[in-house]
């Protein structure tokens, strides 16, 4: 049995066509009391009328889509007549209203949609946007752009998919009002386009179109349509679509401006806390607040203390502006090259670096990457030396030492002035040991020995008496293996 309660065009063409005709009629004899933007608007709306009996005359030959453009422009040039004109001329505004309740009941004939009723709905008028109309007819992207414009809105129209989608890319757009049917890329392609584009796919788009396929409909609004109205449209509707769409991209664009300023502090946060701080912990603090709280727990980790040999001396004969020169440019490489291994550097002491390697994240490999620092930095000091040299600077000469041991890491301090550091035996015998080291050399306790895997050269085992611990201290001069 057939479903389809619309009337055929017969039923509803005849009452629209004789109120043109009346119209027309109307206009010969009032038109002498219009203005000219009036008269081009009634020629316009002829123009539309005329299309439509056309296409009413051949309904075989054209699609839907087609009968409900012309009705469309039909529509839109009637109600900006009627606002233009108000009650001035009377006799024509009488026949406007009628040609509109024509234009009505067509629509509803030709759709089986029943025109809602707009007279007594109260839209709060919407913020003024930047709207994209595309439409391949004139008449239509005219119609919308007028109607819009006087609503505060900007518009900005395309006759085309390709000409919509250049706009896009160079103006920021509120809401898309995109037709369906287009030549070479029709509204669908373009639809799906802008929902894959990153910075287009969160401006809302409302499909319109004289085309009632619901499939076609169901796959606009799967493709990402945020809504999809049938010409002719209803204005109040329109403009309760746009309110609401312009409202989203709002809502979109400030979550966006949030979210890149979240990312600007969070940058400067780490660019700032990074020069005071490990990135490790600054991450831990960004991301588990709760890691300012004091306290600590026993971490197994491998200490290094650096230190440049006789710098007290060599500051002695040089200008405080050279000494700064000089130490800046040394904390600045080493620093790097600690970093660039994973270790955290606890702090600097004059010359002395105390770093470590094994908290707040400890790696199986911490052993290892410590000294492989350690070999890096003694190998960065001949082209630093250089550059001293060449701007009349002394040559420099560092020993590091190195040693694993079980310490208390975690915030060491007050409530209001605390710091991620480190306690325990084992950083005094670190520091101990660093005393007893040559220029360019690198000693390590046996703790640490034996937690090493790769292969280095070690020799000159050497006892240390150290001042407050009773057993000796066994240490291991490592160079890195040449295996030439």
């Amino acid at each position: 049995m057939n479903t389809d309660h619309r009337q055929s065009p017969a039923l509803w063409s005849d009452v629209l066509l004789r109120t043109m005709v009346e119209l027309r009629a109307l206009f010969g004899s009032e038109q002498s009391v219009l203005g000219t933007a009036a008269i081009e608007d009634f020629e316009r709306l002829f123009i539309a009328a005329d299309k439509l009996e056309t296409l009413l005359a051949d309904s075989a030959g054209n699609s839907q889509h087609d009968q409900m453009n012309a009705l469309a422009a039909v529509r839109g040039y009637a109600e900006m007549l009627r606002e233009e004109l108000g009650s001035e001329v009377q006799a024509l505004d009488d026949a406007l209203l009628r040609l509109l309740k024509a234009v009505s009941t067509a629509q509803e004939g030709a759709t089986g949609n029943p025109e809602l009723d707009s007279g007594d709905v109260g839209l709060r008028a919407s913020e003024p946007g930047f709207i994209l109309a595309v439409d391949d007819l004139q008449e239509n992207r005219e119609l919308v752009a007028r109607y819009l414009s006087r609503s505060g809105h900007l518009v900005v129209t395309a006759g085309s998919g390709e000409e919509a989608l250049r706009t896009l890319a160079e103006t920021d757009v509120d809401v898309v009002l995109l037709d369906l049917m287009m030549p070479v890329m029709d509204g669908r392609e373009v639809l799906r386009r802008i929902k894959e584009h990153p910075e287009w796919r969160a401006t809302p788009v409302i499909v319109i179109s004289g085309s009632q396929d619901m499939a076609g409909i169901i796959a606009c609004i799967e493709a990402g349509a945020d809504d999809y109205l049938f010409k002719p449209f209803n204005p109040v509707l329109l403009q309760a679509r746009i309110k609401a769409g312009i409202e989203r991209k709002r809502w979109h664009d400030r979550e966006q401006q949030y979210r890149e300023q979240l990312e600007r502090n969070e940058k400067f946060i780490r660019a700032t806390f990074g020069r005071y701080l490990s990135d490790e912990i600054v991450t831990d603090i960004l991301e588990r607040p709760e890691g300012l709280e004091l306290g600590g727990d026993l971490r197994e980790v491998t200490i290094m203390m650096s230190d440049i040999r006789g710098f007290t001396t060599l500051s002695e004969h040089l200008a405080p502006a050279q000494v700064v020169t000089m130490l800046n440019r040394y904390l600045g490489a080493m620093t790097d090259i600690i970093m660039s291994f994973n270790g955290t550097i606890d702090e600097f002491i004059g010359d002395a670096i105390l770093a470590v390697f094994g908290a707040p994240q400890r790696r199986e490999d911490d052993a290892d990457r410590a000294v492989r620092c350690a070999l890096a930095m003694q190998g960065a000091m001949a082209a630093m030396n250089a550059q001293n040299l060449a701007e009349g600077l002394p040559a420099l000469a560092t020993g590091i030492a190195l040693n694993t041991g079980v310490v208390i890491a975690g915030n060491i301090g007050s409530e209001r002035r605390s710091k991620y550091g480190f306690v325990g035996h084992p950083m005094n015998v670190t520091s101990r040991i660093e005393d007893h080291c040559r220029g360019d050399e690198i000693l390590i306790s046996d703790s640490t020995l034996q937690q090493l895997r790769g292969d280095y050269e070690v020799s000159d085992r050497r006892e240390l008496s150290i001042k407050g611990i009773e057993q000796s201290v066994v240490v291991h001069r490592i160079r890195e293996r040449n295996n030439v």
